[in-house]
């Protein structure tokens, strides 16, 4: 996992002032015992810790024979890859290898599908292969990378009927900012980003003083991982620490569900749990973290086999079959309101998937318009996991005010959708500033930041009045957010969204982005800036929206910082002025 230097609240939150020695005994006391191979789970395989481990310890022998480490890039890296390639293609996955042109260290990706189950309706199970350079990294992050190829073989082996596409990815130069699962994301099509249900994230999953932790624990994605440890009684908590510093971080970016297992890295076991998962209070979850310690020894065997055994829960729950399933489907539309006036239209897209079964025609159909409003959809058809567009029509007599229309798809069963159309009294554009508090000299509304980024501190100057919003200058990795949601109006001419941009940075590069900020529309990106672009002073960005015309949308500004040397990204004076 990516090093950052915590936040002064998860500081606080993670306080301790001992320097106690983490022992192997210790780290392995558990809850009570329970059955290793619950009800719950029956149809599931049991993972056998020992094969993982003995993957490990194949781990463990290629960093020792290539200067301890297997780091991105470096031999030991490359003889990573080709051990687990070489066990998938064994078992009979379609493997492939991946080149990050991108990455600090370049070097591949490596992707194996288990050529079963509908193609447009994939799960995926990620984990990063690299270690850093200090050491092995048998925990960090031997530990996932070794727990999905055992599930991946074991898949293979069981051979069960599927009812969705398993993908498995190991990952390379995630300790340099995430960049070999951000390049494989970027790589894919809007439609193959689509065919993506889910991805599953394991990094650090045998911590020797570990805990249980899920991320985006309450999420439908994570509800597979959480039922099997609930199963066993061990009250899984929010992976706080992993946030933003692994690679689900890259698919969460791209919209896709994600969630996914992790043990700890550095922070500090609390009493509270000690007291429920066992361990050592006030002690990090794993003292070999980033260090040549981070080998075979710093594995707590009962912690790896219960993500081990997860693991293979929730395949079993999203993609394996039992039997025939049943044909069945979802239908979204995005976004879920729109305006319209007389004489105007608008439009959204409608989504639809195959949940269950096989892909199936569904045919589109709308209810619930008022008098004069037509809704049209382009095609009128399509098999689950495809499009349409859907175009809501006004005529200069249609009723106005405020109406739900309920968007359905027919095919075996009946699925709908609801979308909010408001219908205005005229057409023409009003025209203004949709921007609230554009300048953010009054306080934080409407706007959603990050805790300190909007911000009068005389370090960044503004660059009108005394407030601005600043993005990251940490100089530590770090993520700050700034959006604003705003509803553009039908029926203008031009809709341009513009901000002042300053980029200040202590990085010395010149071809590393090593630290981004990314502006987005909902789910678009619009621009990506870096600390390549550092100038003095203030550049004004610019960018047309028209095509978000009738519709309520986000605007976005993500700043990612890496480990070390500061980029702050300061923003000032953001305006949509639509005419």
């Amino acid at each position: 996992m990516r090093r950052r230097t915590p936040t002064a609240g998860l500081a606080l939150a993670l306080f301790a002032a001992v320097t106690a020695t983490l022992t192997t005994t210790a780290a392995s006391a558990a809850p009570a015992p329970v059955s290793a191979a619950p009800a719950l789970a029956a149809a599931a395989p049991d993972i056998s810790v020992t094969n993982v481990q003995a993957h490990l310890t194949q781990l463990n022998t290629i960093a020792t024979n290539n200067g301890g480490t297997r780091r991105a890039g470096s031999a030991g890296y490359t003889a990573s890859v080709s051990y687990v390639k070489t066990k998938l293609q064994a078992a009979g996955y379609t493997v492939t290898e991946q080149y990050c042109s991108a990455c600090t260290y370049p070097s591949n990706n490596l992707i194996a599908e288990w050529p079963q189950g509908p193609a447009d309706q994939v799960v995926m199970f990620g984990a990063h292969l690299d270690s850093v350079s200090a050491g092995p990294g048998i925990n960090d992050n031997g530990s996932g990378s070794a727990t999905l190829l055992e599930n991946a073989l074991v898949l293979a082996q069981q051979n069960p009927s599927m009812t969705k596409r398993v993908r498995f990815a190991w990952w390379t130069d995630e300790e340099q900012g995430l960049n070999g699962s951000e390049f494989y994301v970027n790589s894919l099509s809007a439609t193959q980003r689509g065919y993506i249900k889910g991805y599953y994230n394991f990094d650090m999953v045998g911590s020797t003083n570990g805990g249980y932790f899920i991320n985006r624990l309450t999420s439908t994605t994570a509800a597979p991982l959480k039922a099997y440890w609930d199963s066993l009684n061990l009250q899984p908590e929010e992976n706080v620490e992993g946030q933003g510093r692994s690679d689900d971080y890259s698919f969460q970016q791209a919209g896709i569900p994600t969630s996914g297992y992790a043990a700890g890295a550095s922070a500090r076991k609390t009493s509270a749990q000690a007291a429920k998962w066992g361990g050592t209070a006030n002690v990090a979850y794993d003292s070999c973290y980033h260090r040549s310690c981070d080998t075979t020894s710093n594995v707590s065997a009962t912690v790896l086999n219960r993500s081990a055994d997860g693991v293979a829960y929730a395949i079993w729950q999203l993609a394996v079959g039992g039997g025939t399933p049943t044909n069945d489907f979802s239908v979204a539309v995005s976004p879920t309101s729109g305006s319209v006036a007389r004489g105007g239209s608008t439009t959204a897209t409608v989504s639809t998937a195959t949940t269950s079964g096989s892909a199936q025609t569904v045919s589109l159909s709308a209810t619930g318009a008022p008098s004069g409003v037509t809704v049209s959809f382009s095609p009128t058809s399509v098999t689950s996991g495809g499009s349409a567009t859907m175009t809501v029509s006004a005529s200069a007599t249609a009723t106005t005010g405020t109406f739900t229309i309920t968007v359905t798809g027919t095919g075996s069963v009946t699925r709908s959708a609801a979308y909010t159309v408001t219908v205005t009294g005229t057409g023409g554009c009003a025209g203004g500033q949709l921007i609230g508090n554009s300048s953010f000299e009054s306080g934080s509304a409407p706007w959603t930041a990050s805790s300190g980024v909007i911000t009068n501190s005389s370090s960044q100057a503004a660059r009108t009045g005394s407030y601005k919003a600043w993005l990251d200058g940490y100089g530590s990795s770090h993520t700050d957010t700034l959006s604003q949601s705003v509803s553009v109006p039908a029926g203008c001419s031009s809709y341009t969204l513009s901000f002042w941009l300053h980029i200040d940075t202590a990085e010395t590069t010149t071809g590393t982005a090593y630290d981004k900020l990314t502006v987005q529309v909902g789910s678009a990106t619009l621009a990506t800036y870096s600390n390549l672009n550092a100038a003095s002073g203030y550049a004004q960005r610019s960018f047309n929206l028209a095509a978000y015309a009738g519709q309520t949308v986000t605007l976005k500004w993500t700043g990612v910082e890496d480990a070390s040397l500061q980029t702050s990204f300061v923003i000032d004076d953001v305006t949509l002025q639509v005419g």
